[in-house]
C-alpha cells in the first residue's frame, strides 16, 4: 500500500522549469495590465474635445440686425428704469444704432445708451482688437447669455457698460453714464447697466 501512495504523488518540476513557468505567468499578467491601461487611455482625446467646446453658449440667437434700439423697452420697463423723456437716437461716437434713455428731471442725472453692435463678437473685448489693458472685464451672464461688465480700471468711476453676446458676431452694449459720476459707486453703475441690459434681452426673447 505504501508503494501505491508513493506512485500517486504528483511529480515535482525541476527548479529551472518551475522558474521559467513563473516568469511566463508574470509576463502574461504584465501584458494583460498593459493592454488594459492602453485601452482606457484612448478615452483621453474625447475628454479633451469635450472640454474644448465654445464657452459662449447661449439659449438662442437673438439677432440685432435691422432693429431699432429704442424699441427694446416697453413703457413699463422705461418706468422701471425711471426714464422720464422720450427715447431718442444717439449717433455721436457710436459703432452701431444707439438709443439714449435719459433720466434728467431731478438729480442725480444720468443716461442709458443702448447700442446694437452687429459686427463684433463679445470675445473681441477680451482677446480681440477691442481688448484694452486699462479696462476691466467681469464675466457675468444676462438671462443665460454670456456677458461682461466693462469699465475703466482705477479708483475714479465714470461709467459702466454691460456687453451681452446675444448672437454670434453681435453684441448688445448698454452703457450707464451719469452726469456727475461722484454720485454713484462703480458697483452701482454696473448694477444699473446690467439691469437695463437684462430688460432689453427680455424684450428680444419675447420677439422670438
Amino acid at each position: 500500500m505504501a508503494s501505491t501512495a508513493s506512485s500517486a504523488a504528483p511529480a515535482r518540476l525541476p527548479p529551472v522549469t518551475a522558474a521559467l513557468a513563473f516568469t511566463g505567468l508574470v509576463a502574461v499578467l504584465v501584458s494583460s495590465c498593459t493592454a488594459t491601461r492602453t485601452g482606457s487611455a484612448s478615452s483621453g482625446p474625447a475628454a479633451s474635445a469635450e472640454s474644448a467646446r465654445p464657452t459662449l453658449d447661449r439659449p438662442h440667437e437673438l439677432a440685432l440686425t435691422g432693429l431699432d434700439p429704442c424699441s427694446l423697452f416697453t413703457e413699463e420697463q422705461l418706468d422701471e428704469l425711471k426714464v422720464n423723456s422720450t427715447p431718442h437716437s444717439e449717433h455721436s461716437g457710436r459703432q452701431g444704432p444707439t438709443c439714449s434713455l435719459d433720466v434728467d428731471r431731478s438729480s442725480p442725472y444720468y443716461s442709458y445708451y443702448v447700442e446694437l453692435v452687429t459686427e463684433a463678437d463679445l470675445t473681441e473685448w477680451t482677446q480681440g482688437p477691442r481688448a484694452e489693458e486699462v479696462m476691466v472685464n467681469e464675466r457675468i451672464d444676462v438671462e443665460s447669455y454670456p456677458a461682461l461688465l466693462h469699465y475703466a480700471r482705477g479708483s475714479s468711476a465714470s461709467d459702466c457698460e454691460t456687453l451681452v453676446g446675444v448672437a454670434r458676431g453681435q453684441t448688445l452694449r448698454v452703457q450707464f453714464y451719469p452726469t456727475d459720476p461722484g454720485e454713484f459707486s462703480q458697483a452701482r453703475m454696473c448694477e444699473l447697466a446690467r439691469h437695463a441690459a437684462t430688460l432689453a434681452v427680455k424684450t428680444l426673447q419675447g420677439r422670438r
